[in-house]
């Protein structure tokens, strides 16, 4: 017993080390563009219809720090800007699959080539969804959209159809939901706001709240991956090793059902390599887990009808099971050296060690404390409430 208790507290070491320092910068790297890129550059650039739209959609959608849920208040404001429900699909997809915090983390322990792959197919399949939604999808006239356009409220999201209860088990809670939209900390910049005032709007809202968000599922995700390196069957891998169709359908049995952030997928896909699951199954779970949960699923029905419903999860499973048999077949061995990753796991240094709990404190401290902010005032001088 005390032998896998330290085998559990020494793989979930190595996961922490392994990602920490890739997820505070990209928390960060996050926080400078939600601080530069206001919510109605995005409305502005998606607010329209036809191919063009949904590549913008899916550009846009990379580098933002969105999960699943925390996107809901989008869908309304894309709506009122005129976003085709091709643009809107697009978005859905391709935003909660990555993030540039999703994407350090990925790079921090599967390497540029995997994080590259792993987004480009991100945007392939979110294009695939906005292409399958103008040809089946019916969209309303300007002149009932502009009929429509008080029925939707960028600031006061409607989410009385949604499974709260589910909400709030997710990695983000309601009342995160509820605010994304009107944190003072994602207001564009004033023109004569000083270098310091720049700097903690950024660390706010980089710690308070996107990292907030994802702390809690973050600090799970490790601790789940860290059990199934301990606990997965060592004959296990000569089994999946065989089947690749054995891979993909466990691996979506668990992807699915388990709702998990882009971020803190990642410890989890990294567990889930090391145990025998080939490149393929886990990039299918980094895709999937992310992109599919009753939640976003309850929205796009209800905003978006059930056709886009049917479309959206056709798109992401279909492209991800495409995508992860290339990945085995023609890039396995190019991608991934899991000898690599143990290698790093015998050679961790004193940045990485630091970085670890630095965001393990943070961790705790945002969990446990419900008004906990990275400085003393919220929002380098906004209302608490943004806290």
């Amino acid at each position: 017993m005390k032998i896998i208790i330290l085998d559990l507290l020494d793989n979930f070491w190595m996961l922490l080390t392994s990602i920490a320092i890739y997820i505070l910068l990209g928390v960060l790297l996050a926080g400078v563009f939600k601080y530069f890129l206001p919510d109605s550059f995005i409305r502005r650039h998606m607010g329209g219809e036809g191919f063009i739209a949904n590549i913008k959609a899916a550009i846009i959608g990379i580098p933002l720090p969105l999960c699943s849920c925390s996107i809901i208040p989008f869908i309304s404001a894309l709506k009122k800007s005129g976003a085709s429900k091709s643009a809107i699909q697009t978005f859905l997809i391709s935003t909660p699959i990555t993030g540039v915090d999703s994407m350090l983390a990925t790079y921090g322990v599967m390497g540029w080539l995997f994080t590259a792959y792993r987004t480009l197919a991100s945007v392939v399949i979110s294009l695939f969804a906005g292409f399958l939604s103008l040809i089946f999808i019916k969209e309303e006239s300007t002149a009932n959209k502009n009929l429509k356009i008080n029925q939707y409220n960028v600031v006061s999201t409607d989410l009385s159809g949604i499974n709260k209860m589910a909400i709030n088990s997710s990695c983000c809670p309601l009342q995160s939901v509820e605010k994304t939209v009107s944190s003072c900390c994602a207001a564009p910049i004033n023109k004569n706001s000083s270098w310091m005032d720049v700097y903690k709007g950024i660390v706010t809202y980089a710690f308070d709240d996107i990292f907030k968000d994802i702390a809690k599922s973050l600090l799970i995700g490790i601790v789940l991956g860290a059990v199934i390196m301990t606990f997965m069957p060592e004959n296990l891998s000569s089994y999946l090793s065989n089947s690749l169709v054995l891979n993909y359908v466990l691996i979506l049995l668990i992807a699915m059902p388990l709702y998990v952030c882009a971020t803190s997928s990642v410890p989890m896909g990294l567990a889930l390599l090391a145990g025998g699951f080939t490149p393929g199954a886990v990039f299918i779970f980094l895709t999937a887990g992310p992109a599919t949960n009753v939640i976003t699923m309850s929205v796009i029905t209800k905003t978006l009808g059930k056709t886009s419903l049917a479309v959206y999860l056709f798109s992401i499973l279909a492209g991800s099971l495409i995508f992860a048999f290339i990945l085995d077949y023609y890039f396995s061995d190019i991608l991934i050296d899991i000898m690599a990753i143990a290698h790093d796991h015998e050679n961790i240094g004193f940045i990485e060690q630091i970085s670890a709990v630095i965001l393990l404190y943070l961790s705790f401290k945002y969990i446990f404390k419900k008004n906990a902010t990275i400085f003393s005032s919220s929002c380098g001088g906004c209302a608490d409430s943004c806290g």
